[in-house]
């Protein structure tokens, strides 16, 4: 039996929440999960956050897309994570799909994949692209 989705825009979602859904999506090991002061600036620097709840929708939180964007040329997606209990459901697709249209045509949507993860870009039509640099994080 097929479950409604319910997918919005959230500014102030619960760090309590967000730290579980990373955690049950598998990102919570590579994420300061445990640094609550940490976890509250991710939450407070990003401008889109994206949430997906089943069935209702005040109802928990199975995925949570958040992204940094100026809403006029690109948004830099962070995470889109969803519950290992929700995964196969196309939440994943849903929340990229929600936040393109909050974000309108205009503005290129750009993300790093983690690498067991980016099948997953590609099944749902997202393009590789190989011209990527980073400096990386030192913690």
């Amino acid at each position: 039996m097929s479950r409604a989705v319910h997918y919005a825009r959230e500014q102030n979602l619960d760090v309590a929440e967000f730290r579980r859904v990373l955690n049950e999506s598998g990102l919570g090991t590579t994420r300061p999960v445990g640094d609550d002061a940490r976890m509250h600036a991710m939450m407070a620097g990003a401008n889109l956050i994206i949430t997906a709840r089943f069935d209702r929708p005040d109802g928990p939180v199975v995925g949570v897309a958040r992204g940094i964007t100026d809403f006029s040329w690109v948004c830099y997606m962070a995470e889109v994570a969803v519950s290992s209990t929700a995964q196969g459901h196309g939440i994943g697709k849903g929340l990229l799909d929600e936040a393109r249209r909050q974000l309108g045509p205009q503005v290129t949507l750009i993300l790093s994949s983690m690498p067991d993860v980016t099948g997953f870009y590609e099944r749902i039509g997202m393009a590789r692209v190989p011209d990527v640099f980073w400096f990386r994080r030192t913690y």
